[in-house]
């Protein structure tokens, strides 16, 4: 078996779990530092929090861990919108996940306002004379995956924001897919809010972040309160091990960034020309902008990606966001980008990975490439 779905999911880091496995050890409820136990239990999560504040270069204070991307983004997002009374409105791309489009419909739908979708070209990148127009002073935040999960299009931060603050409204960055991938400095510097998750950066499961400066989190009206945890936006006993790996998975991935980067483009780039070299009509979706150095998300023209995947079994990709699997359709990102439904349908989303071999890449090539000449001989094209 080769993996080449990282984007969906990483495998563990050994040094992650290692840190996660001791931290099961640790039983006691970090709210309960009325105990040692207790107080064991809240040291492991105030190491995390401070592993994630140092990797992004922001306080501990504006880190709030969740169970993940989704709920930060539901926590953030909503939370914002109640906030935002004579700001009833959203701007959001189309080519968003799915977490922050309908987190971005519902929380308008409570606010009395609506959600105004800005286009993107060709390649997936935001218009920004267009984003211009949309953006005036009843708009409470701007929401933008600083990089595509399905494409790895990394949007225009600077721009956006310039454009966001004229009029006040909020920069909120989907970096998921960024960190570790990409360089944070620029997004971290402009965005207001934050979301990350655990487990597509090599950590648990379970696990992530809303990181918000002191003063955003006053805008922010809670929707899971509890018993106080997570500075009152989300209540709840914290998952320990979970945000203990993490913190570290965190850490590890600024540290280890730009060797991973490097490396991990090369073997990217080996493995688009070895598909080239045995197989015409490749095209690469979002192929003219700036990309993460992990993802290539390709068109083989004629070759329906459902059938190409049953097709080689042995070989884990995706043809979309792993959100949106259970119900096989057109991706949502490249419909978006103009492409029509049968061309979104030919389209495999292969993201490679730390863990990710040259050998690994040989077996994908000619796996992949066998699959797709095959499908393309069942259809006649």
């Amino acid at each position: 078996m080769v993996y080449l779905d990282y984007n969906a999911s990483t495998p563990i880091d050994q040094r992650v779990l290692g840190a996660a496995v001791e931290a099961l050890d640790v039983y006691g409820n970090p709210a309960s530092s009325h105990h040692v136990v207790g107080q064991m239990a809240a040291e492991l999560v105030n190491e995390a929090r401070s592993r994630v504040a140092v990797s992004l270069g922001r306080s501990t204070q504006e880190v709030m861990f969740t169970s993940g991307a989704t709920e930060a983004a539901v926590l953030g997002l909503l939370g914002v919108m109640l906030g935002s009374s004579s700001r009833p409105n959203i701007v959001v791309s189309p080519t968003e996940h799915k977490a922050v489009l309908e987190a971005a419909e519902l929380g308008a739908r409570l606010a009395g306002g609506e959600v105004r979708v800005v286009r993107v070209d060709r390649d997936g990148v935001v218009d920004v004379d267009d984003l211009d127009r949309l953006v005036d002073d009843s708009v409470a935040a701007v929401a933008v995956m600083a990089a595509n999960n399905e494409t790895g299009v990394i949007a225009p931060a600077t721009a956006i924001a310039d454009i966001a603050e004229r009029v006040g409204a909020l920069v909120f960055v989907d970096a998921t897919q960024l960190l570790g991938k990409g360089s944070l400095d620029g997004v971290v510097a402009l965005a207001d809010v934050m979301v990350f998750s655990s487990h597509k950066i090599y950590g648990p499961k379970g696990a992530g972040a809303l990181v918000a400066s002191r003063s955003v989190q006053k805008l922010i009206v809670p929707i899971a309160s509890g018993g106080g945890q997570e500075r009152g936006f989300r209540g709840g006993t914290q998952n320990t091990p979970a945000i203990v790996g993490f913190g570290l998975a965190a850490e590890l991935a600024m540290k280890e960034q730009a060797s991973d980067a490097a490396r991990i483009r090369d073997l990217a780039n080996e493995l688009l020309v070895g598909l080239r070299r045995k197989l015409p009509d490749v095209h690469v979706n979002g192929g003219e902008a700036d990309r993460l150095p992990n993802t290539l998300n390709l068109r083989f023209v004629g070759a329906d990606s459902e059938a190409v995947m049953a097709s080689m079994p042995e070989i884990c990709v995706s043809a979309g966001s792993a959100c949106n699997s259970a119900v096989p359709s057109p991706s949502h990102v490249l419909l978006a980008m103009g492409m029509s439904g049968t061309e979104a349908s030919e389209s495999l989303r292969i993201s490679l990975g730390r863990p990710t071999t040259r050998d690994e890449i040989d077996v994908a090539v000619t796996a992949i490439s066998a699959a797709v000449s095959r499908v393309r001989e069942l259809t006649g094209e």
